[in-house]
């Protein structure tokens, strides 16, 4: 099993291309993150580059956070901010070489929200695919997040069937899905043709996969079953020094890059 170290999550007290080299330097085989809008493009290269890690996603910016917000996508009246979020992610995915981009939808709900997120991932699916570059939605469990505009894995198929696009798929983030749903083996199998990336953390506490509900000795067997061989995203909070938290690595034998 490889995994990917989600750098908005671990070793957030350092500078992006320094997380980079950190990840590369505990064994992981890939990288990936949230907004790496602050830090010089050239810089996050570069660590790309020196380490050989490939970065597999990175977000949408999320509108003002300070207000609230988590992603303008599905917002109504938000119609040409949520398209400049969309046309900033593609330009840097390209110029990085991220092969995925998480369009993240925000807390809006109903029948406008959902034709405004249909429009943005229309719009996202449409720009990115001459990059080769596919567009992610997540569901986002309402003990988290309330409000968000894809609250289940159910409501993400919905979204991915309206907008049919070829390059649109399902984040599979295993915290949400069990927080929000339950039944994470089940829906992993039902789900796998339409998932494009795989997150874990321990539930309830969303610390280290290694502890919690979720016995993920079975995950990483089923979706090794499963043929899922991509990197599957460490997105967890450590409990204190993130190189202190990475014991479950070996456990579950990640592999180097």
């Amino acid at each position: 099993m490889r995994f990917s170290a989600n750098l908005g999550f671990l070793w957030r007290e350092l500078a992006l291309p320094d997380a980079i080299r950190a990840a590369a330097a505990s064994g992981f085989s890939a990288v990936e993150c949230h907004w790496p809008y602050d830090t010089p493009r050239a810089a996050i290269r570069a660590a790309l580059d020196e380490t050989g890690l490939p970065m597999l996603a990175l977000n949408t910016r999320p509108g003002d956070r300070d207000a609230g917000e988590f992603g303008l996508c599905a917002l109504p009246g938000r119609e040409l901010e949520a398209r400049a979020a969309i046309d900033q992610s593609i330009a840097w995915a390209a110029a990085l070489g991220v092969p995925q981009i998480h369009a993240m939808a925000g807390c809006a709900r109903g029948p406008e929200a959902e034709a405004a997120l249909a429009a943005a991932l229309a719009y996202a699916c449409l720009e990115a695919a001459p990059y080769g570059i596919g567009i992610l939605i997540e569901p986002i469990n309402p003990h988290d997040v309330p409000g968000y505009a894809l609250a289940s894995t159910a409501e993400a198929v919905a979204m991915i069937d309206r907008v049919a696009a070829p390059n649109l798929k399902l984040m599979f983030d295993c915290y949400h899905v069990q927080r929000a749903e339950g039944d994470v083996s089940a829906r992993l199998q039902a789900l796998m043709p339409l998932i494009g990336h795989v997150q874990v953390a321990s539930v309830p506490d969303r610390g280290p996969p290694d502890h919690g509900e979720l016995d993920y000795a079975h995950v990483f067997a089923l979706l090794d079953r499963l043929g899922h061989a991509a990197p599957v995203g460490a997105e967890y909070r450590p409990p204190g020094p993130t190189g202190d938290s990475l014991g479950w690595m070996a456990r579950f034998g990640a592999e180097g890059a």
